[in-house]
């Protein structure tokens, strides 16, 4: 009988960490010189390192990819070296949104396994049970090893109006997945609760595809900045894990999300439906549900007290803040700057931090 072949070796599943935002959501604790992926929020570690962590062991191969700007290498190469993890970096000599970013790491990832299956992930969203998104992630593979751009939806907990949210349709045949049958907007409350009802699920941002897949996709829908992000990649350098694409070549990029150039124009998307805890952290309304909290609701990080008062947000970066019978008042203390607020105001502060830069005001300086 003639020898069997050696079974196919899998393509291995790179993580592909995008770490480059500024994080102004949460200012003033996140800013652009300490955006919020490099912060810790109630845990041991920092979001990047949880999200390092997360993606160690199976399915996942050694050494993820992560973009970021160049100027924040060396925190990265020293967050990933406290866990004791080696990472590829990919820096970007400027920020071109998250289209290019992705398919800068995808260019990378296929110098490494022309058959590499990515997870782009976001350095800085919250999964709380990192077994379970594992498991998640390698049932989702199968789908991904056949051309879909396979997206994670969340069963929502309540009717978010901060995120995105997904409707499934006609289930995938052989995989744990579906078809998109739409993607919506981020919607009003009771849109929002309509939407669950209708059975949408959470758009969490976190996609599962075969690197040769996004490149396909971008040759046909975005070919300009597949060809910027690919010249740049190749002319640029790569040295010691370090990528460093063409300065020039990468500032021609056009600035397009992912979303708009690839997810809004594909007839290959896919979601895989979770169950896990998830949040972007996108909001100090967000950030208390990860906090610890006492009996009254109050959440706390930091030298933060409540008394008299319930469900309080708290997180001190040095100064001692006190919270005296006030309810769902929000507080945030730096060294050179306070916010106050109240819950269910926080995704205002974006806006906030851009009037400021309006006005010429800067933390430690009230001119």
């Amino acid at each position: 009988m003639p020898a069997s072949s050696p079974p196919e070796k899998p393509a291995s599943i790179i993580p592909l960490v995008l770490s480059g935002g500024a994080g102004t959501r949460l200012w003033p604790v996140s800013r652009d010189s300490m955006p919020k992926q490099f912060l810790s929020f109630g845990g041991k570690h920092s979001l990047l390192q949880d999200t390092l962590l997360r993606c160690s062991g199976k399915p996942f191969a050694d050494r993820p990819i992560i973009v970021s700007l160049a100027e924040q290498s060396e925190i990265i190469q020293a967050q990933a070296a406290e866990i004791g993890m080696a990472a590829e970096l990919v820096l970007e000599p400027a920020r071109r949104d998250s289209c290019a970013a992705v398919l800068a790491g995808a260019w990378h990832a296929m110098q490494r396994d022309t058959d590499a299956i990515v997870m782009i992930l976001a350095a800085d969203h919250h999964i709380s049970d990192a077994t379970a998104f594992r498991k998640a992630v390698d049932e989702a593979a199968e789908a991904a090893r056949r051309g879909k751009i396979v997206t994670f939806g969340i069963k929502p907990a309540f009717p978010a109006t901060g995120y995105g949210y997904i409707l499934p349709g006609e289930a995938i045949p052989g995989t744990t997945c579906a078809l998109v049958a739409r993607f919506r907007e981020k919607p009003a409350r009771d849109v929002a609760e309509s939407y669950i009802l209708e059975g949408c699920l959470w758009n969490s941002g976190n996609f599962l595809v075969k690197a040769k897949t996004l490149a396909e996709h971008a040759k046909a829908f975005v070919p300009d900045i597949w060809q910027s992000v690919s010249s740049a990649c190749e002319r640029g350098t790569f040295d010691a894990g370090i990528r460093r694409p063409d300065e020039a070549a990468y500032a021609a990029t056009k600035k397009i999300s992912f979303d708009y150039a690839i997810m809004e124009k594909t007839t290959e998307a896919a979601v895989k439906s979770v169950a896990y805890d998830w949040s972007d952290i996108g909001t100090w309304d967000s950030v208390g549900k990860i906090l610890p909290a006492d009996a009254a609701g109050n959440a706390s990080r930091g030298p933060a007290v409540a008394l008299g008062g319930s469900g309080n947000i708290m997180f001190s970066d040095g100064p001692l803040t006190v919270v005296q019978g006030l309810d769902d008042i929000i507080v945030i203390a730096t060294k050179d700057t306070v916010l106050v607020t109240r819950k269910g105001e926080s995704e205002k502060v974006k806006s906030l931090v851009e009037e400021l830069a309006r006005r010429g005001i800067k933390p430690g300086n009230s001119q």
